[in-house]
Parts: structure tokens; C-alpha cells; sequence
């Protein structure tokens, strides 16, 4: 192995410790935080969409402005670090406030625990937006050529998965029943709240500690760069953005849609209580995941590119939730999510290897790297995908009288309506996401020269400094 490569891999081994910062605040937010306000805390669904929805507007703003302000950011230590260094404590501990509604649970408190419950998310999003995005931009500036973001990809995504269980499986450890709507479920929310700070913080030290640091010859982009609006006009002019958006929304979807009902799933149509062995459903899909990203996503994206790589896995990712619309046995589920995590893996895989050659390709046309201009811009529309995630679930439940959580109702509507959420909806978003993908047009030879070209760039941009 040669000294660059194993310079590589050490800075792609230190920069994933943020993944495991980013990953695990953000799944943990995904997979507990509407079943704890839903069924715990006892709010009403329409409340719940209300505040969704607020929230997901607010990060269609907030997210492109970080990206802006963070593409025009210059100091002596980079653009992306010190907003990193400044967020990282507030977003660990918003993960203990995501759980301390300020009022006893129950219906009588909704309206004071709604407010409190649309705040401390906006907060929590503004944290962890400012951490993650600029976290994120650094990747395709760090790692330039496709052999480095390659291999320093493979090690990332095996720190993402790391994380996902984190996030997944601590929970089980801790909470006892995901949907009890007792007092007692609160303390234990609450320890897992602090123990999740706690990985942040050491995850988020680590990388700032060791990782890598930003390129010295793009120091001086940020003089040129983009106006806000101006920033968001020229990302959607990008034909390949536009259509590997519209993919990456539909996996956002899935990706959205699967934490978050896994809970009420396990539950009420495979019959498992235990928050344990709920959380073991999702365990098993990410430790698949980490299997097939190395024996079988690495090679076929080497093989055949990243568009068509992407489009096979979002096939057997259909295929492989059909299952879950007819099961109803716990070990069959946990065999179902196992194959899950094979169409995971790919599009975990896959999705910054096609922003980082978004990325390049606007580099040509532009002069300037804007990673975190394109990630808060890609952050905004993703951000449409809690609100489609939020009104399919609250529709689904208020169609099989669910309106507000209640053990009572009829348990073979509730079932029939978590298997629609659960199959139904993820597979027509990925059947939209395939067409998307199908149409995007940055592969082949128009990649190749894209490539080249970029390459001369950067030899140009080092002989100036």
C-alpha cells in the first residue's frame, strides 16, 4: 500500500467518527421522537402533522441559508470547521430536551406539549443542520478523485451503519415498551436522550481532534461565491440534480417512513411488545447493510457506475418490503429485514458518490467547489420528505381510527393500516425514484470527461497557491 493511500484511509478513518455523531442524533430523532409524542405523550396525529409540517418549512429555509453562509464563510481554519465546533454541544444536548415535555402526559396538556414539542425539534434541526451539513461538504473536498471517495466511502458507511445501530438497537436497551403511555416511559426516554449527547460528543471531538482538514487551494472560492437566491437558482439548473433529487427524495421517504413506524409495527402486526426486539428489526437490517456495502455494492458500482447500481438497488429494495405487507410473525420479520438491508446498503452507498460528481460537474461550469451550497439546497427539498412521511401516517391513522393513540380500536384496522405504511407507500416512492434515476445524466463518457476535467481544474487551482 502506498503512502497516499494509506494517507487516505487514515483521514477517511478519522472523519467518519462525525458520521457516527451525525447518524446517531438524527436516526435516533427519526425513530423515536414521533412515537414518543404520538404515544407517550399522547398528542393528537393532526397536532403532530401540524407541527411536522411547521418544521419541515422552517428547514426549507434554514438549511439552504447554512449552506450559503457556509460557502461565503472564511477564517483561518476553513469554512466548514467552525460551525462545526460551535454546534456539536447544543446538538448533544438536545437530544435529552427532545424528551422533557414540560407538562405531566395526557390529553388535558396537548396544546402546552405541542408548543414545546414544535420548538425543541426546530431547535434540534437548526443544531444538528449546522453540524452536519458542513460535516457532509467536507467529504467531496477532502477526498477528490473517485479512488479516494471510494475507499473513503467504504469506511464511512461502515461507520454509518455502526451509528445506525447505535441508534436503533441502544434504544431497546434502555426503553422498555416504545408506545407505553405511562409516566415511567419518560425516565427511560430521557436516559437514552443522554446517553445519545454523549456519543455526539465523542464522536464530533474526534473527527475535529483528527480529521481531516479543508483544501488549501480552494481557500478562496468563497469570494466568488453564490448570492442565496443565486445559490439555489444554479443548483436547480443542473440537470443531473434535478433528477437525482427527486430520487433522493423518494429514498428520503423510505428512509423516513421505516424508523419511524417500525415501532408501532413490531407491535401491532408482528405481535412484539418488547421495544428490544423491535429495535432488532431495524439492527438486523443495518448489520446486513454492512455486509452486502463491501461484498456487493462496492463491486457492482466499480462494475456498471453509480445510476445503474442505484436503480438495482431501489428493485430489491421493493422487492424486498413486499414481504411485509403479509407477514405477521416476528422471525419471519426478522429474515425480511435482513434482506432489507440489501437494497439499504445500496442506496446508503451510493447517494454522496452521485452529489460528489454533481459536485465536480458544477465545478466545471463554475470555478468554484459550493458542496455546502448543493447539500443545504439538496437538505431543503429532503425536508419535504418528513412532511409526505408525517400526512401518510396521520391519514393512514385517521382512516382506521387512530386519531389520537388508543389500544382500543380495533387491532386488525391498525394492523392493515401499518402494512400499508410499511409496503405500499415506501414502494411507489422508490418506483418514482427509479424513473428519476433512469433520466439522470451525468454517466458514461459525459462522467469520464466531467472527471478530466476536473481534475485539470484542481492542478490549476494548487499552481496558484
Amino acid at each position: 500500500m502506498s503512502e497516499k493511500e494509506k494517507g487516505t484511509l487514515k483521514k477517511a478513518f478519522f472523519y467518519s467518527f462525525g458520521q457516527i455523531a451525525d447518524a446517531t442524533a438524527y436516526q435516533s430523532f427519526i425513530l423515536l421522537v414521533f412515537t414518543f409524542y404520538f404515544a407517550v405523550v399522547r398528542i393528537d396525529i393532526w397536532l403532530i402533522t401540524l407541527g411536522y409540517s411547521i418544521w419541515s418549512l422552517w428547514n426549507m429555509f434554514n438549511d439552504p441559508m447554512i449552506g450559503y453562509l457556509s460557502d461565503r464563510t472564511h477564517t483561518k481554519w476553513g469554512r466548514r470547521l467552525p460551525y462545526m465546533v460551535i454546534f456539536f454541544i447544543p446538538l448533544a444536548l438536545s437530544m435529552y430536551f427532545l424528551f422533557t415535555p414540560p407538562l405531566p402526559i395526557g390529553s388535558a396538556n396537548q396544546i402546552g406539549n405541542f408548543f414545546y414539542f414544535l420548538i425543541i425539534i426546530i431547535l434540534f434541526e437548526l443544531f444538528y443542520t449546522a453540524f452536519s451539513l458542513n460535516y457532509t461538504s467536507i467529504f467531496p473536498e477532502v477526498f477528490l478523485s473517485k479512488k479516494e471517495r471510494t475507499k473513503a466511502n467504504n469506511i464511512r458507511q461502515i461507520f454509518t451503519i455502526v451509528s445506525l445501530i447505535f441508534a436503533f438497537i441502544l434504544p431497546g436497551f434502555i426503553i422498555t415498551d416504545y408506545s407505553n403511555p405511562l409516566p415511567a416511559a419518560l425516565p427511560e426516554y430521557q436516559l437514552f436522550g443522554i446517553i445519545a449527547g454523549i456519543i455526539v460528543v465523542v464522536g464530533s471531538s474526534i473527527m475535529l481532534l483528527f480529521g481531516p482538514r479543508e483544501r488549501p487551494e480552494f481557500s478562496d472560492d468563497y469570494k466568488n461565491a453564490f448570492g442565496f437566491f443565486e445559490t439555489i437558482k444554479f443548483c436547480f439548473k443542473s440537470k443531473s440534480f434535478r433528477f437525482y433529487i427527486i430520487t433522493e427524495l423518494c429514498n428520503w421517504f423510505v428512509f423516513g417512513m421505516l424508523p419511524t413506524i417500525i415501532p408501532l409495527y413490531a407491535k401491532f402486526v408482528l405481535l412484539q411488545p418488547d421495544a428490544f426486539m423491535a429495535s432488532l428489526l431495524l439492527g438486523v437490517a443495518f448489520l446486513a447493510a454492512t455486509i452486502f456495502v463491501t461484498i456487493l455494492w462496492r463491486p457492482i458500482v466499480r462494475r456498471i457506475g453509480n445510476r445503474k447500481a442505484w436503480m438495482i438497488s431501489m428493485v430489491t429494495w421493493i422487492l424486498a418490503l413486499l414481504p411485509l405487507f403479509f407477514i405477521d410473525d416476528f422471525m419471519i420479520g426478522m429474515i425480511v429485514f435482513f434482506l432489507l438491508g440489501i437494497g439499504l446498503a445500496g442506496s446508503l452507498y451510493i447517494i454522496d458518490l452521485v452529489v460528489a460528481d454533481i459536485v465536480d460537474e458544477d465545478e466545471v461550469a463554475t470555478g468554484m467547489r459550493r458542496e455546502a451550497g448543493y447539500y443545504g439546497v439538496n437538505a431543503l427539498v429532503l425536508r419535504f420528505s418528513n412532511i409526505l412521511v408525517i400526512l401518510a401516517i396521520a391519514t393512514v391513522f385517521d382512516t382506521v381510527g387512530w386519531k389520537t393513540f388508543d389500544v382500543g380500536v380495533d387491532p386488525l384496522q391498525v394492523a392493515l393500516g401499518l402494512r400499508v405504511l410499511i409496503f405500499v407507500f415506501p414502494a411507489i416512492a422508490l418506483v418514482i425514484g427509479i424513473l428519476a434515476m433512469y433520466k439522470y445524466p451525468l454517466h458514461g463518457e459525459k462522467l469520464r470527461n466531467i472527471r478530466e476535467k476536473v481534475e485539470e481544474l484542481h492542478e490549476q487551482k494548487k499552481a496558484r497557491k
